[in-house]
């Protein structure tokens, strides 16, 4: 592709040599570049891509885009100079890829839970319907049925729009995507056109990166800013962000609530451990999921589908036959009457809605002992916070290691303990070797009981001084059960 048709959504500072040149691939990581390849030099979070640029350059790289030329100019190499290359990559990108989201429908889902569910199910739930679907989420790209392993909630600019591009030529009508506060604030998402945006819900989450929850908040924010007026925006009423994340939005705004009033609404009929009955705008309808928040998720999900043009009927037929996502509060039964739940939950917010389902089942009886951690390297703020969370809703409580990655697994464990008092740490044990946690908790329980293992979910790894091991809670449950 000629150089002139990539820049058509870009507006360069400078052109320095032949702007009619072609173009045989975009990159970001030097690493990549072949000859032919237009390189673009980003100053991403760790390094600065423009020191790469002479790599590049070495590589056989024709183009490269940058905001500030080298000093040494190479011979028969294009340079083109704009403002901000983040801002840039993206809609280079897309134009490089044919512009795959003009051909299909694509619907973005951002919030600090429930992205992965919600992407998940209308995935599932438009496959039933007869269409040819594409997903990208944390767990697992699809397109159609062929699995493309995820490295990231939402990929960068150029795998995206790759991506994007094959699902589009293989005929994808619909494309269910998780967009993270990262990937907003870090412009991977720009050049996209969406036909949808939802909101979930925001607690405190990724403070690492975001060093504030008003920059987090402001992040999924600019994901609905940027919909056009003829998208359509879905936010939750239930949350206190809810109508904030979509005051400034050109697309046609619409709400879901399980509490007040708003434009698809939902309550709980009954409530069992294989399930619910809901009642969902005046119609009742039978799922496979349990917990007020799943409520609100198939709400969400609910809400897109007649946006998205389906009849209620028809999407409450679908939903009864969809089931939970992987890692999302999967339970286990063991031979001895107690049941282990399985679930990703790795934000305080989380595991307090995970738990609130759990005794929503419960109903006061049997006892609730939870397995829980926190991730090495991210946002230490909320590790004292998980530990209250767990203690406040479980009888018994074992903080064990989660993905250490390359912190000591002790000193995490001491961060979350210190967000408890002498009569919190009475119900509490730890223990470092998170195999060795789920057995103990295991030797705990007795019939009617539920033990909560949290934290990791689908992961099937623990990540160790930047090494994965295999490690899948599933696996580990199973294991206990048979050895007793």
């Amino acid at each position: 592709m000629k150089l002139s048709e990539l820049l058509k959504n870009v507006n360069p500072q400078a052109i320095v040599g032949d702007a009619g040149i072609d173009v045989t691939g975009v990159k970001i990581d030097s690493r990549q570049v072949s000859s032919g390849s237009l390189f673009v030099a980003v100053r991403g979070t760790q390094v600065d891509g423009h020191q790469f640029i002479s790599k590049a350059v070495e590589q056989g790289a024709k183009v490269v885009m940058c905001e500030s030329l080298p000093d040494s100019l190479a011979d028969g190499v294009t340079y083109v100079q704009v403002t901000s290359t983040e801002d840039a990559v993206g809609p280079v990108a897309t134009q490089f890829y044919g512009d795959p989201t003009s051909k299909l429908k694509l619907v973005g889902v951002t919030g600090t839970n429930g992205k992965t569910t919600i992407a998940t199910l209308l995935y599932n739930m438009f496959r039933k319907f007869g269409h040819k679907c594409g997903l990208l989420s944390t767990v697992c790209n699809y397109i159609e049925e062929e699995a493309i392993p995820a490295t990231h909630t939402t990929p960068d600019p150029i795998e995206l729009n790759e991506l994007l591009g094959r699902m589009a030529d293989a005929g994808c009508e619909y494309v269910f995507m998780e967009c993270s506060s990262h990937a907003i604030a870090q412009k991977r998402i720009g050049g996209l056109k969406f036909a949808g945006g939802l909101f979930t819900n925001l607690t405190r989450d990724h403070l690492d990166y975001h060093k504030t929850v008003e920059n987090y908040r402001d992040a999924k924010k600019a994901f609905f800013d940027g919909l056009g007026k003829d998208a359509f925006a879905i936010t939750n009423a239930d949350d206190k962000n809810g109508m904030f994340m979509v005051q400034n939005t050109k697309a046609d705004v619409k709400t879901y609530s399980i509490r007040q009033m708003a434009d698809f609404r939902a309550r709980i009929v009954e409530c069992h451990f294989e399930g619910m009955y809901l009642e969902i705008d005046g119609r009742e309808v039978g799922v496979q999921f349990i917990g007020k928040f799943n409520v609100s998720n198939l709400l969400c999900v609910y809400g897109a589908a007649v946006m998205l043009g389906k009849q209620p009927e028809e999407i409450l037929v679908a939903m009864s036959t969809l089931k939970s996502v992987n890692g999302r509060l999967d339970p286990i039964r063991s031979p001895e009457g107690y049941t282990a739940v399985v679930d990703y939950a790795h934000t305080p917010d989380a595991l307090e809605n995970v738990l609130n389902a759990i005794h929503e089942v419960l109903d006061g009886k049997g006892k609730v002992i939870t397995v829980c951690g926190a991730g090495g390297n991210r946002d230490k703020g909320k590790r004292p916070l998980m530990a209250q969370e767990a203690v406040k809703q479980s009888d018994r409580v074992i903080i064990t290691s989660d993905n250490p990655r390359f912190e000591e697994p002790q000193d995490i464990i001491n961060d979350m303990l210190a967000g408890l008092n002498q009569k919190q740490l009475k119900k509490v044990i730890s223990i470092a070797d998170r195999r060795e946690a789920i057995r103990t908790a295991c030797m705990m329980a007795e019939k009617g009981d539920v033990i909560l293992i949290a934290g990791k979910g689908h992961e099937d790894y623990q990540e160790i001084k930047g090494v994965k091991h295999h490690f899948d809670d599933h696996e580990v449950v199973r294991e206990c059960f048979g050895a007793a």
